[in-house]
């Protein structure tokens, strides 16, 4: 992918919202995400293979707080972003990862449903 071109964002569920309620930090978001658009990786991920395959996490700090954003970037047509939160806790809580592989498995069956309307 040539790095000059942006991949298109599709925002799964209210993960737009959810990365707009990070404040100042939704300014890191975007510089993450744009980042991953342009084919990089970010400054701060970790694999989410319990999510899905391909599955990957950005991870930010602003004010002490601990934000991540749930994303795949495997796909040619998008990175889509599945699920934004602030985490409280060292563990990421159980219905974050819930919601992510939820989204992520109703993304795979969309894909599939648009690749048998082609």
């Amino acid at each position: 992918m040539e790095l000059n071109r942006l991949k298109k964002i599709s925002f799964c569920g209210n993960a737009k919202d959810e990365i707009i309620s990070f404040g100042e930090g939704s300014r890191d978001a975007g510089f993450q995400l744009d980042r991953v658009q342009r084919g990089l990786d970010p400054t701060d991920w970790k694999p989410m293979k319990s999510v899905g395959q391909g599955v990957k996490e950005i991870r930010f700090t602003e004010n002490k707080l601990a934000h991540r954003v749930i994303y795949v970037a495997k796909f040619e047509e998008a990175v889509y972003v599945l699920h934004a939160f602030t985490k409280k806790a060292q563990k990421t809580p159980k219905a974050n990862l819930v919601i992510a592989t939820e989204r992520f498995k109703e993304l795979q069956k969309w894909r599939t449903s648009q690749r048998k309307k082609s």
